[in-house]
């Protein structure tokens, strides 16, 4: 499987470029859920998760994920 671009808009995570799973048609996800990277874990884990949508491409082949919701205790609690 490869990777594909992907800057995402709004949230947090704003402007971050990062490469992610590409399905089989070359394309994202339709839903991301990621930590901001700069974003310390709270001790013993559980910190806020972002949840991001897949939009479009750009037209220079890097897709956009605009931003959801978050998660203020991780997307797995």
């Amino acid at each position: 499987m490869g990777g594909v671009t992907v800057r995402f808009v709004g949230g947090p995570a704003h402007d971050v470029v990062r490469e992610v799973p590409a399905d089989p048609g070359g394309e994202p996800p339709e839903r991301w859920i990621m930590r901001h990277p700069d974003a310390d874990p709270p001790p013993g884990g559980g910190g806020p998760d972002h949840l991001y949508a897949r939009d479009r491409p750009d037209g220079s082949g890097v897709w956009t994920m605009r931003f959801v919701r978050t998660y203020p205790v991780g997307a797995s609690e």
